[in-house]
């Protein structure tokens, strides 16, 4: 006892040596250890209260671990910071969660905690209790008002590859704490069909195995039969695309794979990504009880070298109940074949090679490495059609119904995404699509080549014009809706059933054409910046386009009368030459008005915002001389003396002034770059005059 007595009075003691890092750990391990006294005395002794340890611990969190409600009370009375994070961003709250302290997060909460705080792995405290099956602490941050149905919050990185979008719920069925699980079901009303960011619900968390292995088979088992019991969806699938009846087979539970083949939802040849099926699982396992059950239920014997397996494991019972049910092995050559896309090649290689049962004359793979767009409704996924690669929405019978009726008027649009085929199972519709390559912000974003901005726009206005036509609005014109093919062509989709019946709402048009200004911009500006930030600010000043952009821009968000049928034959759309002949072309139409009625055309408009004459080529007005009278004519700087400049020199070329210009209608369109629109804009707004700004031409 005198030893110890003696290592308190040399602890008590001030050093001149002790530093502020020395006290700080000696804090640490005091708090650690329970030793309040201790603890007492060396903040008497200067040691911050908030110091970090290793992993940026502070001392309050240290006592929260320490589950010591004293110590957390002392510490922030000193002024320990509640706030403060570890370096994964565990805050002293979410430890309490973990230790299950209700007294500990009734005192932090009081300090102005966010109950749904989260730290860098998007675990709140809610998320921890559940994890570590702390049921009072579980019940009391709900009745706090904790989220039951959050999804784990992570960066952007893991979400892309497929990290986090975990529940409380899915942490508990994954550690096996089913008096947790039937709390958070029953009384909190936790949702059992939402998924992770691998497609993952709480079923299969379930059944997995847990590699710290801490969890029971039987409290798997025991989780998943009461999940079964709450409606949940039996078809989500593991990341290495196994379905609940594969991971019910790998728990040797018999029980389990019957409840799972009760409920009639579940294709009992539903494969991985290795192209194992339930019944290899079985042989693999040796589980004869299991083998025969499911081979009594119709599972296919002449997928996978099953005899071949049940000899290898040394299992001749398996190999007489396998030969029972005429097993056969068919051996499968594949020729070498190549997809069409190159988005898609790998993916495709790798659905065309392995084993899936086949609906209809689909091959398809409902797996997250396989899906290539997420929608409101599931995804999208990669498929074969007799061959033909396809892109599947998979969805339920009454839905697909309706949608498939909407599809066939689809048919003679040149624009609108088409079905290709559609089979029908369990009570799924499966939609095939012809496959596209990307959709058309990623187009924009990825595409190494020049993207013709123009060809691009017209194709979109012509499928929102299509779309209108068949009696609907769109309500979601975001470039991701827009898809586009190996050819370049592009396509509007309705993945999400965004659109509504017009039905004389045209509001619902003045909405989409508002979201078309928006996408011009977005286009123009090259996709460089996010959708819903794009402005005119954004539009290049030196592009050959601005000024017409601006004004379909414009046009656009003012519900121009002339309506997407009309814009669609905006000058933006005009080539070049298109627009010289229409501005040569207005003098030809006007050339034999009287003066009055000549100016009279652009009335307010007749002088130009700028004197042309001082920025035209000095050559070009000495060489256009008045041919009747033999003197120059003198051009005044009205718009009108202007194209009547351009329609004489291209009626009358002169070789000199051509071969220092060049192209008269490149030279003339750089030189005045707003000249059409302004033309354009004038004509239009001129009640007398305004049939002068129609174009005939076939192109629009």
């Amino acid at each position: 006892m005198e030893p110890r007595a003696h290592s308190q009075q040399e602890a008590s003691t001030p050093s001149s040596l002790e530093t502020a890092e020395d006290l700080g750990l000696k804090l640490h391990t005091a708090v650690r250890t329970r030793n309040n006294e201790h603890v007492q005395e060396l903040l008497e002794k200067g040691a911050d209260v908030n110091f970090r340890a290793d992993f940026g611990w502070t001392p309050l969190q240290s006592a929260v671990q320490a589950n010591s409600l004293k110590l957390v009370q002392l510490l922030l009375d000193k002024g320990a910071c509640p706030h403060a994070r570890k370096d994964n961003g565990g805050t002293a709250f979410i430890e309490a969660a973990m230790v299950g302290n209700v007294d500990i997060l009734k005192l932090l909460l009081r300090c102005g905690i966010d109950i749904d705080d989260h730290d860098n792995n998007g675990f709140t405290a809610f998320m921890e209790a559940a994890w570590y099956g702390k049921e009072e602490a579980l019940k009391f941050l709900h009745s706090k008002g904790a989220a039951v149905n959050l999804r784990r919050e992570v960066s952007e990185e893991k979400a892309k590859l497929h990290k986090g979008g975990e529940t409380a719920l899915m942490d508990a069925c994954k550690k096996g704490h089913l008096s947790v699980v039937k709390i958070l079901v029953q009384e909190m009303g936790a949702d059992v069909n939402l998924c992770d960011n691998s497609d993952r619900n709480a079923l299969i968390h379930a059944l997995k195995e847990d590699h710290e292995r801490d969890k029971e088979p039987a409290a798997s088992i025991s989780i998943g039969s009461f999940l079964l019991d709450q409606g949940v969806d039996v078809n989500s699938k593991d990341e290495g695309g196994k379905t609940a009846l594969i991971l019910a087979v790998e728990l040797r539970s018999l029980d389990l794979v019957k409840a799972l083949l009760e409920k009639g939802e579940i294709d009992i040849d539903d494969a991985d990504k290795e192209g194992n099926t339930a019944l290899m699982v079985a042989v693999e396992k040796r589980d004869c009880k299991i083998a025969k059950f499911l081979c009594e239920k119709g599972a296919r014997t002449d997928v996978g070298n099953l005899i071949a397996v049940a000899n290898r494991k040394r299992a001749p019972d398996m190999v007489c109940l396998l030969q029972q049910y005429k097993t056969q092995f068919v051996q499968e050559t594949l020729e070498d074949w190549e997809p069409d896309s190159k988005c898609w090649r790998d993916q495709l290689k790798n659905l065309y090679k392995m084993y899936r049962p086949m609906i209809g004359k689909l091959k398809v793979f409902q797996f997250i490495q396989q899906r290539i767009q997420s929608t409101s409704q599931g995804g999208i996924y990669l498929g074969l059609h007799g061959g033909t690669e396809v892109a599947v929405k998979i969805i339920q019978r009454t839905e697909g119904d309706k949608e498939k009726a909407f599809l066939e008027q689809c048919r003679s649009c040149e624009h609108l995404l088409k079905l290709f085929q559609a089979e029908k199972a369990r009570g799924c519709m499966y939609l095939c699509f012809p496959l596209w390559e990307r959709n058309f912000e990623e187009h924009l974003q990825g595409s190494e080549d020049q993207v013709d901005y123009r060809d691009a726009l017209r194709m979109i206005f012509k499928a929102v014009r299509e779309l209108h036509s068949l009696g609907y609005a769109y309500q979601d014109l975001h470039p991701s809706n827009f898809l586009i093919d190996l050819g370049g062509k592009i396509y509007l989709a309705d993945l999400d059933n965004k659109r509504r019946l017009i039905e004389g709402e045209q509001e619902l048009v003045n909405s989409d054409l508002e979201a078309l200004s928006d996408l011009v911009l977005y286009v123009l500006a090259g996709g460089r910046k996010p959708f819903q930030q794009v402005s005119t600010k954004d539009l290049d000043t030196h592009s050959p386009d601005y000024w017409e952009a601006l004004d379909l821009v414009e046009n656009l968000r003012s519900h121009d009368e002339q309506g997407l049928e009309g814009l669609s034959k905006h000058p933006y759309f005009w080539s070049k030459q298109l627009r010289f002949n229409f501005l040569k072309g207005i003098w030809n139409k006007i050339k034999d008005y009287n003066w009055k009625d000549r100016n009279a055309v652009f009335e307010a408009a007749a002088c130009f915002p700028y004197s042309w004459t001082k920025k035209i080529d000095p050559d070009v007005l000495k060489v256009m001389k008045n041919p009747k009278k033999g003197r120059p004519f003198v051009y005044g700087d009205s718009i009108i003396d202007l194209l009547r400049l351009m329609r004489n020199l291209d009626e009358h070329p002169n070789e000199s002034i051509s071969e220092k210009i060049g192209d008269y209608a490149e030279y003339f369109l750089k030189t005045f770059p707003e000249l059409t629109i302004y033309a354009y804009k004038s004509l239009r707004q001129n009640p007398k005059y305004c049939h002068l700004a129609d174009i005939q031409d076939p192109s629009l």
